[in-house]
């Protein structure tokens, strides 16, 4: 479900995205480069968004599009106040990181990639965090929990929402 965001309500973020833009030089990579600026500014990139940058920039909003839902540190969707990641990289993974991920999911009642309904937790499947040896690991936004059992879920999620 994509949300709308409201023009007037964001005319501060507006006018400083295109400042930004204006700065930018029309060199190659320009579209990254405002891409985050956009996504820092908002939290997200909204279809509204999208659009002036490509009424700024005079790139194609397929392109844009494009490039927003290619990589993944771009978000069409507002985020949780408290992103939750949990990694489903090699170690991890042979060590049941998808029960882990299958509670979480559970625990906050929403499918992986989305966020709930009171906007404080968006839940991600994502690749190696670096911390093998710790598997299986999840993340709650900066703090590492690693050795995660799935029994241990509802405290830690409870531990957030207080």
């Amino acid at each position: 479900m994509q949300k709308t965001i409201d023009i007037v309500e964001n005319k501060a973020n507006f006018d400083e995205l295109a400042s930004y833009i204006e700065a930018q030089d029309a060199s190659q990579g320009v579209l990254m480069q405002t891409l985050h600026k956009a996504q820092e500014l908002f939290g997200y990139l909204p279809i509204e968004v999208q659009k002036f940058i490509s009424e700024k920039t005079g790139i194609p909003m397929a392109e844009i599009y494009g490039v927003a839902t290619f990589y993944t540190q771009f978000s069409l969707e507002p985020k949780g106040k408290h992103t939750v990641g949990v990694c489903m990289g090699t170690a991890c993974y042979v060590k049941n990181a998808q029960l882990v991920l299958d509670k979480l999911a559970s625990e906050l009642k929403i499918p992986v990639g989305a966020t709930t309904e009171d906007g404080l937790f968006t839940l991600e499947a994502t690749r190696c965090l670096g911390c093998c040896g710790l598997a299986p690991v999840m993340m709650v936004g900066e703090t590492v929990y690693g050795k995660v059992d799935p029994k241990d879920i509802p405290d830690i999620i409870k531990s957030y929402r207080e």
